[in-house]
């Protein structure tokens, strides 16, 4: 077993259960282990007390409980937590926390995963594609992250309206249908009644547009959301800012997008960070409009976050306010979203960067 995958949370509840008979224990163990690691949030298996020592000496010896550590945190004025955790390899990645009010429903806990080390997409515009690919996340890396989180709002009380996390999302560092299995093992994982038991409605999976797996996730029984990042309504201006369109272009992505929402009933959302004079013109909104007609979708805005690159900045808001009224009155469905912790960088992949340029 590798040091990458000899962890509980690395393992699929079969696995585990397999795991517990060949230490020579009765079947109920294997709930027992499993409520430990998802539902009390164990950091030790000393914690696990409904165990004989003489199991949790036995595990010690066979496998660990997590995969990751802390390393750097940073907290924005709005609540975002963002977290870089240091793997067993030595690599890092990213992970956020986000806290949102009520508003027309109820608080939302909301964390943010990543899939992979670095980022094989290379959009442009994005610090984690800057910084090239270097591995998949095993599933146990990626649930990892959700239980740190749960374990903070629980224990820390970030806020008392958020004491549990309530959404997952998969828009961290990397392309997660890139990473198909291992994606598909946490989700069952963390939507499982015996382990994290997250509703599959309450959990996103972002992607670039890898054309085939939107396909097969559409076949899956685990039927969660699919945000798709647009950010241009045609060819030649999306091969520019999203370099997987050269390879999968609109005219095969969107009918898979249209497939995926009538084969699970779950409405596409699209994500489309608006850049000033990039695709932020009142002919983009008409030619976004034109390609997402018909299709059960909601579009959500987002000004670009400010950063130091000149090609890539935010509108004005009058700019930003005249597109997103050009879809609505077209009878588009959209959200005009704020990119949360602005004042930290928090955009994906920026304090990795800033981690690795400081070494």
């Amino acid at each position: 077993m590798s040091i990458l995958s000899s962890a509980v949370t690395n393992l699929t509840v079969k696995e585990v259960e397999e795991l517990v008979e060949s230490l020579g224990e009765p079947a109920y163990r294997a709930n027992q282990l499993l409520n430990g690691v998802y539902q009390r949030l164990a950091v030790s298996f000393d914690e696990m007390t409904d165990l004989s020592l003489a199991l949790r000496q036995k595990l010690e010896k066979r496998i660990t409980l997590h995969t990751l550590v802390p390393v750097r945190e940073i907290k924005s004025r709005d609540g975002t937590v963002k977290i870089l955790f240091g793997l067993a390899d030595g690599k890092t990645i990213e992970a956020a926390l986000m806290l949102y009010a009520a508003g027309a429903g109820r608080p939302r806990t909301t964390v943010c995963l990543s899939t992979q080390v670095g980022c094989p997409i290379g959009c442009p515009f994005c610090a984690t594609g800057q910084q090239g690919f270097e591995r998949n996340l095993t599933p146990g890396e990626m649930i990892d992250q959700a239980l740190y989180f749960a374990r903070r709002v629980r224990d820390a009380g970030e806020d008392s309206r958020h004491n549990h996390i309530t959404n997952i999302v998969f828009m961290g560092m990397g392309e997660p249908l890139a990473n198909y299995e291992a994606l598909v093992q946490a989700i069952v994982v963390l939507t499982s009644p015996r382990c994290f038991g997250t509703s599959p409605r309450n959990i996103t999976i972002s992607t670039a547009g890898l054309v085939p797996q939107i396909r097969r996730l559409s076949r899956e029984k685990v039927r969660v959301g699919l945000a798709v990042s647009l950010h241009a309504p045609y060819n030649a201006l999306r091969n520019r800012l999203v370099p997987l369109n050269k390879r999968y272009s609109l005219e095969e992505l969107i009918p898979a997008c249209r497939e995926y929402a009538s084969t699970t009933g779950r409405r596409v959302s699209f994500e489309y960070v608006l850049f000033a004079g990039v695709n932020d013109s009142l002919s983009q909104a008409g030619a976004l409009v034109r390609l997402l007609t018909g299709i059960n979708c909601h579009v959500n805005l987002i000004p670009a976050n400010r950063t130091a690159d000149s090609a890539f900045q935010p509108p004005s808001r009058t700019m930003v306010l005249a597109f997103e009224q050009q879809l609505e009155l077209a009878g588009i469905n959209c959200t005009l979203r704020l990119s949360r912790g602005q004042d930290i960088d928090a955009g994906c992949g920026q304090l990795r960067s800033s981690f690795i340029a400081g070494m």
